[in-house]
């Protein structure tokens, strides 16, 4: 295929170039319409802000810009088929859920998965089958499952409709997919990998391997985290014939707005035909700085980038280098600490940050510049640390306590009737919410789980030390919203 075209971002140019008009949405016209003072920040953006159909295309979609340019990702990195939804990997992963499963009967999913996964749930009713992750006492982090795992649970319940999986984790740790898509194929049943961190890795030997390098049957990148593309940014991929394409599409559709924003679609086009063309040697540049960038790090006094930790036995079985998880307790202080410093001192923004780390993720736009700013500020944190007074600690559980008993399926605890009760008085009521420390999304109680006093604990404490729990429907964590029981065990009408 010819990857010297980009058929969205082309016919959007070409729009312009033709001085197109048209009387249809977006009522802005372009900018026409627009107050000055949006046109000054947002002018550029406004200005191909266009409709998809009746607009960029023809009301027929004649010219299948879209359809092309999706054909041209699938070749790109060795699919069969590529989609671009218009809501983020959320989207997709909750499509990809109900594809598979039908909206109905259990999924092996594991524990690790982002809230996404659990809101996919909620929507269709499924049950999940929580795959164990490697819980690493000593930094208090989780690995994704291993194949073991995974075949463990398959022997548990031969009757699910798939597995899904989260690799790379948000710190970059991987599992061993491979091996993982060859277990689920050996139980004819398919693998999703929620691949969200992963949009760069087709395109460099020396990052971990692809997902559907390894097997994988759908596949869900974030192009907006480590490709280059707008927030929201997001393509699914297929292969193999254990997922009905035409399902996953419609799926897809259910789920998905009528209202496309081309923006998204054009800025994928042309971050795939970059890729292809010059993806290899721009990620060459992007490992080979980080590596210098890792080493200067981990010279700072107080401040240790992890590693080997990640990749230990019994932990994760590759690492995507461009994550730079960076200790901070030699420091005496907190990741939240840290990132609020460096933001207000700075201006510089962090992506994880937790109770001892902070973690940076490098893509192939950075450079000496971009990663010299971070380093000068970091160059001064161990000074101005010992000026700080120490956070409230964090309470953190134990391994066993992440494990809890999945009393209700998500769906029956979140739409049934709840109550809402304090706390402190929470543990043994099955959840009717999430509680999700974010970043990194990843649910600490989900609804149906049976509340476990130490979970509860280390919410509260982490609230106070600088965590953030944005779905809690009580910002202040004074309560929690649990399932309302009647006398003789049933449910209030």
């Amino acid at each position: 295929m010819d990857h010297s075209i980009a058929p969205v971002l082309d016919a959007l140019a070409d729009y312009r170039r033709l001085d197109r008009y048209g009387f249809t949405p977006p009522g802005h016209r372009q900018g026409r319409g627009a107050d000055p003072r949006v046109r000054d920040v947002l002018g550029g953006a406004l200005a191909v802000d266009v409709l998809a159909t009746a607009g960029l295309d023809d009301r027929t979609s004649g010219n299948g810009y879209l359809q092309r340019a999706q054909d041209l990702m699938a070749d790109a990195v060795g699919a069969d088929r590529a989609f671009f939804p218009t809501c983020g990997s959320s989207l997709s992963v909750k499509a990809s859920i109900l594809a598979v499963t039908r909206g109905q009967g259990d999924i092996l999913i594991g524990r690790d998965a982002h809230k996404s996964v659990v809101a996919g749930l909620v929507l269709s009713g499924l049950q999940p089958r929580w795959i164990d992750v490697r819980y690493d006492r000593e930094l208090h982090l989780a690995h994704p499952p291993s194949p073991a795992a995974v075949e463990e649970m398959w022997q548990r319940y031969p009757d699910a409709s798939a597995a899904l999986i989260t690799s790379p984790t948000p710190y970059g740790t991987c599992t061993d997919l491979k091996a993982v898509a060859d277990i689920c194929h050996s139980h004819g049943k398919p693998l999703i990998v929620d691949e969200a961190w992963g949009a760069h890795l087709p395109f460099h030997e020396s990052l971990p391997t692809w997902a559907m390098d390894a097997g994988a049957d759908i596949c869900v990148v974030s192009v907006h985290k480590m490709g280059i593309g707008f927030e929201q940014g997001s393509v699914y991929h297929l292969q193999g014939g254990l997922v009905d394409p035409i399902r996953l599409k419609q799926c897809a559709d259910v789920l998905a707005t009528t209202s496309s924003n081309v923006l998204l679609y054009a800025a994928i086009d042309g971050w795939r035909r970059q890729m292809v063309e010059h993806g290899h040697d721009l990620l060459t540049r992007a490992l080979d700085l980080t590596e210098r960038f890792r080493a200067a790090v981990d010279a700072i006094d107080g401040l240790h980038v992890l590693r080997d930790e990640l990749l230990s036995a019994e932990a994760s079985h590759d690492l995507d280098p461009l994550h730079v998880l960076i200790d901070v307790s030699g420091l005496g202080a907190s990741g939240y600490q840290v990132a609020d410093w460096l933001r207000a001192e700075h201006r510089i923004d962090m992506g994880i940050s937790d109770h001892r780390r902070v973690e940076a993720t490098l893509s192939q736009c950075d450079d000496d510049e971009t990663t010299g700013r971070l380093l000068d500020a970091l160059r001064l944190l161990p000074d101005a640390a010992r000026q700080w007074r120490p956070g409230p600690p964090v309470v953190l559980p134990g391994e066993s306590a992440f494990v809890p008993e999945q009393a209700r399926a998500p769906r029956e605890a979140f739409f049934g009737p709840v109550e809402a009760v304090p706390a402190t008085e929470a543990a043994g009521r099955i959840c009717a919410e999430q509680l999700t420390p974010y970043p990194p999304g990843i649910p600490a109680i989900l609804p149906g789980e049976v509340i476990v006093a130490e979970v509860v604990e280390y919410l509260r404490s982490g609230l106070a030390a600088g965590m953030v729990i944005p779905d809690a429907a009580d910002p202040t964590l004074e309560t929690v919203r649990v399932v309302r029981d009647v006398p003789d065990g049933g449910l209030a009408a």
